[in-house]
Order: C-alpha cells, then structure tokens, then sequence
C-alpha cells in the first residue's frame, strides 16, 4: 500500500533531493559551496546559525558540553530546522535540484540512534523522537533521491576539528568521532536505505574530492531524472 508521501509525489513535481552526508569535518560545507555555481541547484548549508540562537539559547553549545542533559532538546529541534529544509518549496521555478547538508534521515538513523546507544536519551526520550520521524516519513514527502556520501576516518576528522578551531566542538573527543562514523556506516550499508547512495572518499585533500564531485557532476545533480 501506497503511503501518504508516495501518493504525494505521484500527484505533484518537486526538485531532485540530493543530500551531503558525513562525519563531523568530512568537507559537507564544501561540497555544497562546490554546487553553488548552478543556477538550477538551491543549497542549504547546515543551519548552525539557528542551533546556536535559539531565543538566545545555544542548543549546539548546550548540546556538546552535556550530552546527556541537551540531546532530546537539540535533536528535536534539528529535526524540525532539517524538515524545514527538506519539503520547503524551491525559491523559484527554475530550481531542479535541491541539496541540503544533512537529513532528517540522518538525524534518525546517525545521530538519535548513537545517543540512544550511547545513553545520552533515556528510552522515553527516544521515543518521542523516533515517532516525530515516523509521522514525519508517513505523512509528507521527505524522500531522497540521492545521498553523497563523504566517507572519513575519525582520526582524519579529529585532526581537522582541531585545525578549524569551532568553539563548540573543542570538547568533542575522538571516541564521539567513531560513534558517529559507527551510525554512518551501519546506516548507508543498509539494503533499505531508500535511495542510491554515492561514496567519495574525503580522507584525501580537498583538491582530489574536488575532482570527484566535477567527475560525477551529472549524477549528482539528478542526470536524466525526471519528476
């Protein structure tokens, strides 16, 4: 049986959805600042700048200096700030591919999963998170079409943390790294992923991914995909 989101689609076209994924530090910002140069391409960056202004709360600072006190909180609202991003309608007609920096899927399979593995939600709490994104996959259209994957190392990502300097992830240390990339990889091997999921291999440097995002252009921005 069809669900309500498939249905959706059936009846009305939207852009081809492409999204970045990878570890903390795996080059997410700068593959969506490669696809800038499109004019048939909306990127949206990470909204870290909402995470960190929250009424004047900073949920992403909150978030990583008490893990097991501010998880339910931030994750619940990336959850919303991504949904935002991921069914909003394209600012104009002219854009046929959408690519945003993580997903609401990400969010549920990576991130809610480690912190419930990891003890930082308490089962109530991952509950509720888990049935947002439930109600979320049944009732609207947050497919994707594509994800790109920046596959890392933690070591590699660990050492560019500390180079880029971000005030909210000095306290990250390495073993969250390998949970994360843990989340990633047990996620994107996954015969129910949902869509075709397209590995680059991001431990090299930013020349040689570079390189892999012009090679493979064209499928990334949905080759001959139709509505």
């Amino acid at each position: 049986m069809k669900s309500v989101a498939a249905a959706a689609r059936s009846l009305r076209k939207r852009p081809f959805r492409v999204s970045i994924e990878g570890n903390i530090g795996s080059g997410k910002s700068t593959c969506i600042k490669f696809f800038d140069k499109f004019d048939n391409v909306e990127t949206h960056a990470e909204p870290l700048h909402e995470w960190r202004d929250v009424s004047g709360h900073n949920l992403l600072g909150l978030m990583y200096s008490d893990m097991h006190k501010w998880t339910f909180a931030f994750q619940h609202y990336v959850h919303l700030s991504r949904l935002k991003i991921q069914i909003s309608p394209p600012a104009h007609p002219g854009i046929t591919v959408k690519m945003f920096e993580r997903s609401v899927q990400n969010s549920r399979y990576c991130f809610v999963h480690n912190a419930k593995k990891q003890n930082f939600l308490e089962d109530a709490e991952y509950q509720v998170l888990s049935t947002w994104f439930d109600y979320s996959e049944k009732n609207l259209d947050i497919d994707l079409d594509l994800i790109v994957y920046l596959k890392t190392t933690p070591q590699v990502v660990w050492d560019r943390m500390a180079k880029r300097g971000r005030a909210e992830e000095s306290e990250v240390p390495l073993e969250y790294l390998q949970q994360v990339h843990d989340s990633y990889e047990n996620w994107l091997s996954a015969p129910n992923v949902g869509c075709e999921v397209l590995t680059i291999d991001a431990d090299r440097n930013l020349d040689c991914v570079k390189d892999d995002l012009q090679r493979y252009t064209y499928k990334i921005l949905g080759g001959n995909h139709t509505n």
